[in-house]
């Protein structure tokens, strides 16, 4: 299922709103700040003068030299922006307001950047600037800090597949939610967002019972507060989740009953969501035509709307099967073809092939479908030759891909068997992993490099007890704080790091925290339930995305490709055992 988006232009909404006539140019620049805002609210349909208040609002912000009202100048013209140019705004707000100690700021600016972010898909960069919201509203606004807590986990679970996760997130917010008024506006939608999400989860995780128990929670609730939308995406959730339980007539009821009004409200997300779980309920029933009608209006929506998710997708591989059953050639590859292509744009978008695809309808068994499918058009003449050009292109470059994938894999898996042969041969001692760079030998005692020996000597021994003390698990070490606590020059240590080491200071720092992960993730399998930022943060990174990069850097894979070799290393000796 997808989720309204409840956030809009957060910090302009906390104000009353008052009505405001055309106001001059000549006269903005003298009116007050809260003023300014005001018409600009107001106005949302005006760009023009939105543009001049942003403009006038700045402009008396720098005079006074006032670093928030810099920054709530600046976010404005970020409202007035999207993509790159509304986070090029946000950044200028976050410089400005950092330091204010403000209530909405700069939490608003990292959570709207977030948001931006995931629309590019740069899902950990979302995730990262989600994070930091999260730590400034903790510190000024706790209900602020909650609802940033929700965003989390509804990216998590919503685009990265991260449902497990998620759910700890939600159950929090719940927890949060549940001890304040929910007579409240406020707190009575993001308590219905929260029971909605929960309930979703644990539709995705299959546990039907669960998530019928918070639908009903929702129900109530969305009912006692005349909640129309709400009501009927629960109708809807549950109708869903009635098609999970094999009970197909009721949830036909359910989600014909919640239909409508969702149309209404023009939530196409869910549009498509409400017609894909219509033509599984009529799959169950055995009844083709009614499905293939309800997955031929999810494919209408995504033409349309250019967006969907794995949980949507399978009706595809019907509506492949039915028209092959009919011999309809034409449909069988239009829809194969589609189907392709999403599959390419998931991978694309998610960085990862999608489970539910592969599973039901892997890309080898494609390809030979699709060569037989237009080598039979050919014959029979149902296609142009420019027709035929365009899929055989499209054919190699599946095929190309699928090569791809495999020699991927292939050195993935070679990777990972090098640093656990490496291991195995020095349990206990962290040493340098296998990688492509060739390693300079750590001792290069005859090197003339304009230090003195004696000195060189001194900071070798020092850089020995800082790695067997672990010190390099600190978070934020420069080659510069490392020097003061050395007690010596900061070049010195670079050009040192350099020559015996074989690599920079900061390759040297983060080759340290990566070979020492290594190993407390073979010990520990406790570690492995750990989120990849709670991993990064564990061993001295700053983020997930950095801890990725340097361990990649490192070894070749991703971390997550290591973990998920590991566990299934772990269960595949559990079972061994148990045969024995």
């Amino acid at each position: 299922m997808t989720y309204l988006n409840w956030k809009k232009i957060l910090f302009l909404l906390l104000i009353p709103f008052t009505l405001f006539g055309q106001v001059s140019k000549k006269e903005l620049s003298r009116l007050p700040y809260d003023t300014l805002k005001k018409i600009f609210i107001k106005n949302d349909r005006d760009t023009k003068l939105q543009k001049e208040i942003a403009n006038a609002y700045l402009i008396k912000a720098k005079n006074e030299q006032n670093p928030i009202r810099i920054a709530k100048g600046y976010y404005m013209y970020s409202v007035l922006n999207t993509g790159n140019k509304s986070i090029y705004f946000l950044d200028s707000v976050i410089k400005y307001s950092i330091k204010t100690n403000d209530i909405d700021f700069p939490a608003v600016a990292y959570t709207e950047k977030g948001y931006e972010l995931k629309s590019q898909f740069k899902y950990n960069e979302a995730i990262d600037n989600f994070i930091l919201a999260e730590k400034y509203a903790l510190k000024n606004n706790i209900d602020y800090y909650f609802e940033i807590k929700y965003s989390i986990a509804v990216l998590r679970s919503e685009e990265l597949g991260e449902t497990i996760e998620a759910l700890n997130l939600y159950r929090e917010c719940l927890k949060y939610y549940k001890k304040k008024e929910l007579r409240t506006p406020k707190y009575s939608i993001m308590y219905q967002n929260t029971l909605f999400a929960l309930a979703d989860a644990f539709k995705t995780l299959n546990q039907t019972d669960s998530a019928t128990y918070y639908n009903r929670l929702g129900y109530t609730e969305s009912k006692m507060t005349k909640n129309e939308i709400y009501n009927s995406l629960f109708i809807l959730n549950e109708g869903a989740n009635l098609v999970l339980k094999k009970k197909y007539k009721t949830a036909l009821d359910s989600i014909k009953k919640a239909l409508p009004k969702i149309i209404v409200y023009k939530d196409e997300g869910n549009t498509l969501a409400a017609y894909y779980y219509l033509g599984k309920a009529y799959e169950g029933l055995g009844n083709k035509h009614l499905a293939i009608k309800n997955f031929i209006k999810v494919d209408s929506l995504y033409n349309k709307t250019k967006r969907i998710t794995p949980e949507f997708t399978s009706g595809y591989s019907f509506l492949i099967s039915y028209f092959k059953e009919k011999g309809d050639k034409g449909n069988q590859l239009k829809y194969l073809t589609k189907y392709m292509y999403i599959d390419s744009t998931l991978q694309k978008n998610y960085k990862e092939l999608t489970k539910k695809l592969q599973k039901e309808y892997d890309t080898p068994h494609l390809i030979s479908d699709k060569e037989s499918l237009i080598q039979s058009l050919e014959s029979e003449r149902t296609t142009s030759y420019w027709g035929i050009g365009g899929l055989f292109l499209i054919t190699i470059s599946v095929t190309s891909l699928g090569i791809y994938q495999h020699n991927l894999k292939k050195k993935y898996k070679s990777s990972f068997e090098k640093i656990i042969n490496q291991t195995e041969q020095s349990k206990n001692n962290i040493t340098n992993i296998p990688n492509d760079e060739i390693e300079i030998e750590a001792n290069n005692s005859n090197v003339d490099i304009g230090i003195a020996e004696e000195l060189v000597k001194q900071i070798l021994e020092k850089l020995k007890r800082f790695e067997s003390k672990k010190e390099y698990l600190q978070s934020n070490i420069t080659v510069q704080t490392l020097s003061n606590t050395f007690e010596t020059n900061s070049k010195y240590i670079s050009k040192i790091v350099n020559t015996h080491k074989g690599k920079t200071f900061i390759q040297y720092i983060n080759d340290l925290r990566i070979e020492y992960a290594i190993i407390q993730l073979q010990k520990d399998n406790k570690l492995r339930k750990y989120t990849i930022h709670a991993l990064s943060l564990e061993y001295g990174f700053n983020n997930a995305e950095s801890f990725s990069t340097a361990f990649y850097k490192k070894t070749g894979i991703k971390p997550t490709y290591f973990i998920k070799e590991l566990e299934t290393q772990t269960k595949n000796i559990i079972k061994s055992k148990s045969i024995i």
